[in-house]
């Protein structure tokens, strides 16, 4: 068959990993003038930032992908695993430091709280069976009803109706520590207080097989993707934006897909690691989707957007480690501001990354690169970025120079700041949300968009808006779910 991936985020690199590993034709069209989408890397006065995801877990899922051509990761690239996984530091000036090992886990929580000792155990035990029935259905499609019921038990078993912050605190009880065990789904564009408990699987992943980090940063673990897709004979075109998907009329097929420049592609299948929403709405004529209209697909629930300022500094700060949560002052109503008011707050909290402090590589000598990273409501919301921004990104820099980085503000060198525009225009994101459809308990599985349309036959979903939803594991296993099933129609 061939085959035409629009993407070349994970998504659409598993997926045409795969597909070219089971014989067929595979071409990748990207917008972007090279591979990674949200994963792309910003390089300027010898800086090097990772734009998009840092957080590698399940490492075997790359190792799987490898595979496939008889090939071994660590022959492309160097995961290594980091301690801590997190730094979670408070305004208080308590710092939790977040790893795998449970015995340095469960001392911390004695210095914060001896009494939650006992109700972090039974939380610890509860992630191992969420883990096993979650984890499970990560590479399976959701395409119809009944494949909800068959695992409907487990889910109401391991009360998937529950938060992750309602799982979380049934156990927990000081706030800090709440915290530190709820915080996950902001990851993948959730809100820990409506995110399914499902999401709780997380703890037990990173506690079990690690927190990693690509040598080189996550842009290298897209160019060794790349480039062995391309070295199984797949052909990536970069500058190549889709217009539209051709669809025949009264066939429910698509032929291929026509670019900006005018260029055809014939298909037989076509997958969409491109944002769901946009590729229905923009990329497919409406009278060819009677069921994904554009009315269904603006009533789904978004994910937050993000506002990230990439700088680098001259001077080192060795206090600072290489993934930081840095809590504000409140927390539920703060993430109701950003997700459910869609209001600008003037407190945040952040997270702080700072990958130099394990590969110096990405900056020059005696300097840090870093990205700064503060969730805010998406487009929905009405904020006037172009008013606003400069003075958010330096109420975020003067915060971070006032509690953890002092004298910032001299030591930067380089900068760039994105905010929500950037995910709706560079990265033609519905809202400019940061990770596609909300990961709630109604928009996950069956209810999220599936992986292959109900509308046109050969067209395919991969990526954060389908199933099984945002974060590496995600991405790249809706990868798998999207060959698997053109391989089982071929």
């Amino acid at each position: 068959m061939k085959i035409v991936v629009i993407g070349a985020g994970f998504g659409g690199l598993a997926a045409a990993i795969r597909l070219r590993a089971q014989g067929h034709d595979v071409t990748i069209v990207e917008k972007l003038e090279r591979p990674g989408g949200r994963a792309r890397v910003f390089e300027q006065d010898g800086f090097t930032f990772d734009a998009g995801p840092t957080i590698i877990t399940a490492p075997w899922l790359i190792q799987d992908l490898f595979a496939l051509g008889d090939r071994k990761a660590e022959d492309y690239v160097k995961l290594v695993p980091l301690d801590p996984y997190y730094n979670v530091r408070f305004e208080d000036g308590s710092v939790f430091h977040y790893n795998g090992r449970h015995d340095d886990i469960i001392r911390q929580i004695r210095e914060f709280n001896p009494a939650d000792v006992a109700g972090y155990e039974k939380f610890a035990r509860t992630t191992v069976d969420i883990f096993q029935t979650g984890f499970g259905l990560i590479d399976r499609p959701f395409l119809r009803f009944s494949d909800m019921l068959r695992v409907a038990p487990d889910l109401i078993r391991l009360q998937s109706y529950r938060s992750v912050a309602g799982f979380v605190n049934r156990h927990i009880k000081d706030p800090r520590l709440q915290q530190v065990f709820s915080f996950h789904p902001l990851l993948v564009g959730g809100n820990p207080f409506q995110t399914t408990s499902i999401y709780a699987l997380i703890h037990h992943l990173e506690k079990e097989w690690g927190v990693w980090f690509a040598m080189g940063g996550t842009g290298a673990l897209v160019r060794a993707l790349a480039e062995f897709f391309q070295e199984l004979g797949g052909v990536l075109k970069c500058n190549a934006e889709v217009e539209e998907i051709v669809v025949q009329d009264g066939s429910r097929r698509a032929t291929g897909v026509r670019l900006m420049d005018g260029e055809l592609l014939p298909a037989d299948a076509i997958v969409s690691n491109g944002d769901v929403a946009n590729t229905y709405m923009r990329l497919v004529k409406a009278r060819h989707r009677p069921v994904n209209t554009d009315k269904r697909m603006k009533g789904r629930r978004y994910s937050m957007s993000l506002f990230v300022i990439y700088f680098g500094t001259n001077r080192k700060y060795d206090n600072i480690a290489h993934h930081e949560i840095l809590m504000g002052p409140r927390y539920r109503g703060l993430l109701d501001d950003i997700f459910t008011r869609k209001h600008l707050s003037g407190d945040f909290s952040l997270y702080l990354h700072r990958p130099t402090a394990t590969d110096p590589s990405l900056a020059p000598p005696g300097c840090d690169c870093w990205y700064v990273l503060s969730p805010v409501p998406h487009l929905g919301g009405g904020t006037n970025w172009d008013e606003v921004g400069q003075s958010y990104r330096d109420a975020v820099i003067g915060y971070l120079e006032e509690r953890y980085m002092p004298g910032l503000s001299r030591h930067i060198v380089t900068e760039r700041v994105i905010a929500p525009p950037y995910f709706r225009d560079e990265l033609n994101s519905h809202l400019g949300s940061a990770f596609a459809v909300e990961p709630i308990l109604t928009q996950s599985a069956w209810f999220r968009p599936h992986n292959r349309s109900e509308d046109i036959a050969n067209l395919y979903f991969a990526g954060a808006g389908t199933h099984p939803g945002a974060g590496l594991p995600g991405v790249i296993s809706s990868g798998k779910i999207v060959a698997d099933l053109i391989g089982r129609s071929a």
